[in-house]
């Protein structure tokens, strides 16, 4: 049955040809911490859940040693300016498919395949449809993609690693602090916030206990790269004790906004590097944080209009 097993297996196919890329470029003088770096991450990926806990985070501590010590990767041979608009005129908006083909896909999937049998086989985890159906769609456009372009076989290794070497050890960062947030989660980290803030302000309506959820996700969010991590911090130290049990909200709109509130924190953070970093990156931008900088006053907008719209939706008699 396919499961996250499988599709760690899959996702760190990327990082594994980025390390073999690296391996055979006899030009850099650092092309073996890249390597070890690339490996490593490839290895925690694939192998994961079958290495002891010890392995792994030591895996996770090379891998710190050598971002630390210094990636530095060399060029990467690609297309000129001149060919990628040659490229680009010839296939038109023809070029979008591949992008567009992503969601069709793994909403198609998520929809027709609920239980995740096909043709009567139970074939898929039924709690990882979605992701199987993302996964699946990312392979088909990628065979699209090469079916437009008429690229080489060698040209997506090249390509993934001039984008990585490009955003960095950055691009880990998701995996990390995710991981850091189910550790703070055990750690019970959300009674602490819970005692902390029951201690300094003073839960007088449901107004103030909304806007503390609400910026205490977004805050979180951009400490730690994830609103999936912060989620079950804050919900656990306010969401729960305070909005939903003490003023009685909703718990369905509460969690919903919560993470809504979660993402505006993810728009202004530099953590969130899959968001904010990779396009500075693809786009080729002189300032890495300019994506952050127009992103900012559209999340600050945003939350102040999620902390309304939870406080009158969770309580529909008023948050006052």
């Amino acid at each position: 049955m396919i499961g996250l097993d499988a599709l760690g297996i899959a996702a760190g196919l990327l990082p594994a040809a980025v390390a073999v890329h690296h391996a055979m470029d006899r030009n850099s003088s650092t092309r073996w911490r890249n390597v070890v770096f690339w490996g490593a991450f490839a290895t925690t990926l694939m192998a994961g859940p079958w290495l002891p806990n010890l392995v792994n985070g030591l895996l996770v501590l090379v891998m710190v040693a050598m971002a630390a010590w210094g990636l530095r990767p060399g060029p990467v041979s690609s297309t000129s300016d001149a060919e990628r608009s040659a490229l680009a005129e010839r296939i038109g908006l023809r070029l979008f498919l591949p992008a567009l083909c992503v969601p069709v896909v793994a909403l198609a999937g998520t929809l027709l395949l609920p239980d995740g049998k096909v043709a009567g086989i139970a074939l898929i985890d039924p709690k990882q449809v979605t992701l199987v159906s993302l996964a699946v769609a990312i392979l088909i456009a990628f065979a699209l993609a090469m079916r437009l372009t008429g690229a080489g076989r060698a040209v997506p290794a090249a390509e993934a690693r001039r984008l990585t070497d490009a955003v960095g050890w950055a691009m880990v960062l998701p995996q990390m602090l995710a991981a850091l947030g189910g550790i703070f989660t055990l750690a019970g980290v959300g009674t602490v916030v819970a005692d902390g803030v029951a201690g300094v302000v003073p839960m007088t309506t449901p107004l103030v206990a909304v806007t503390l959820y609400c910026l205490g996700m977004a805050l979180f969010t951009m400490v730690m790269g994830n609103a999936f991590a912060a989620f079950p911090i804050m919900t656990v130290g306010i969401g729960i004790p305070f909005v939903i049990q003490h003023f009685g909200g909703d718990p369905a709109a509460v969690v919903a906004l919560g993470m809504l509130a979660g993402f505006c924190g993810t728009l202004m953070t530099p953590m969130a590097a899959n968001f904010n970093i990779v396009p500075a990156a693809v786009l080729e931008l002189r300032d890495r944080h300019a994506v952050i900088r127009v992103q900012t006053p559209t999340a600050l907008i945003l939350l102040i209009f999620n902390i309304l719209l939870m406080a009158f939706v969770a309580f529909p008699g008023g948050p006052w």
